[in-house]
């Protein structure tokens, strides 16, 4: 299986159609044809299913378009780390990022290192804990900030200076919204929207044996998508400090959970990691900057 044969299979996976693949490719219809059904002749299994004037993954062509991307993505990083080990100054550097409203200090640390390293190339994907470090484990991407506490058999971190506090967003109206502070009766009953990590790590350790009481209406990767549904009136959106705007003239408002509960957050990197030039600068970077702001 070649890594050519590949970017032909995703070509046409993105495109649905062998005409524009081949367009894009470069390479004559048949020849792109060809290729494909040599690609499932090799896997036994039936990738497309061809109609009159488009191409519809099957099952097993949705599992090989995630596994081919991953693949390439690998392919030309390694290809990028390469050409880069010479170059002191600059290159590409990948990140994959919990939402958080502590990632400011990232932003502001990589703004600074620019200034020296102004050949930096820096790449950013978002996600929870499990997209981020799936990415990390398959090299991917070179660090990974998470919204919890890392596994340090795998990885090494270092802790971003603040931590992230959580709180309820509720439409300003609702009989919440008088409150200085919510408490976990005072959830009791109520929808509440949650990420899935938040709910089953730092909310279920917060209420302990109360958490039985609380009902999650429905679960979002991100907060902001949650928030659409707080305006509706559909419920109650359990997340960080800031990540929503509850200014004045929004509709909202934010209001901390009682007792207190604040999550650091960690960039992380695989332990054994061999980094090119301009990532292992920007990383020692990272760990001054950080050390010298106030926690």
């Amino acid at each position: 299986m070649e890594l050519r044969t590949m970017r032909y299979f995703l070509a046409v996976a993105r495109e649905e159609n062998m005409t524009r693949a081949a367009q894009l490719l470069h390479v004559t219809q048949p020849t792109l044809s060809k290729q494909l059904k040599a690609l499932e002749d090799e896997l036994g299994k039936k990738l497309f299913t061809r109609h009159s004037f488009s191409i519809q993954l099957t099952e097993e062509g949705v599992l090989l378009r995630k596994r081919a991307e991953d693949l390439i993505k690998m392919a030309d990083k390694i290809t990028t780390e390469f050409l880069a080990l010479d170059d002191v100054l600059g290159g590409d550097v990948y990140f994959g990022l919990a939402e958080s409203y502590q990632i400011r200090h990232l932003a502001s640390a990589i703004k600074q290192f620019k200034n020296t390293f102004s050949d930096l190339r820096y790449h950013i994907t978002s996600g929870d804990t499990e997209q981020v470090t799936e990415k990390l484990d398959k090299g991917v991407i070179d660090f990974a900030v998470l919204a919890e506490e890392p596994n340090t058999a795998k990885y090494h971190s270092l802790s971003f200076p603040e931590a992230n506090l959580w709180g309820v967003v509720m439409k300003e109206d609702c009989p919440l919204a008088d409150k200085q502070a919510v408490c976990a009766d005072d959830l009791a009953g109520l929808p509440l929207f949650c990420s899935e990590q938040g709910w089953n790590h730092d909310i279920s350790k917060w209420c302990g044996s109360q958490i039985d009481r609380l009902h999650l209406e429905g679960s979002f990767r991100l907060s902001y998508n949650g928030s659409l549904f707080v305006k509706e009136g559909l419920g109650y959106l359990l997340t960080f400090q800031h990540l929503i705007d509850t200014s004045p003239g929004s509709g909202l408002v934010f209001r901390p959970l009682a007792p207190a509960l604040e999550t650091k957050i960690y960039l992380v990197w695989k332990k054994y990691q061999i980094f090119t030039p301009i990532a292992q600068q920007l990383l020692e970077y990272l760990k001054d900057r950080f050390k010298a702001i106030p926690s």
